[in-house]
């Protein structure tokens, strides 16, 4: 197994001091697995897209404000 080095600022490092049960590198390695396996799915997902990026994000804008006016109108 590989080492990373992992920087926090110092309040979150206070925070993680409170749960010294918990073994910190074990959630960031699941994490990051976690992650990975995320943007593999999304690799996959978009392999096949014509779109930009810039066509991606503005979809995704749209979608966001179809589902806020959605859940607006059920509320």
């Amino acid at each position: 197994m590989v080492s990373i080095t992992l920087s926090v600022p110092e309040d979150l490092k206070r925070e993680m001091d409170l749960f010294p049960e918990i073994n910190w590198s074990a959630v960031a390695r699941g994490a990051i697995k976690n992650k990975v396996a995320l943007l593999t799915r999304f690799k996959e997902f978009t392999k096949n897209s014509n779109l930009t990026e810039e066509e991606a994000l503005d979809f995704g804008k749209k979608v966001s404000k179809a589902a806020m006016q959605r859940h607006k109108k059920s509320g």
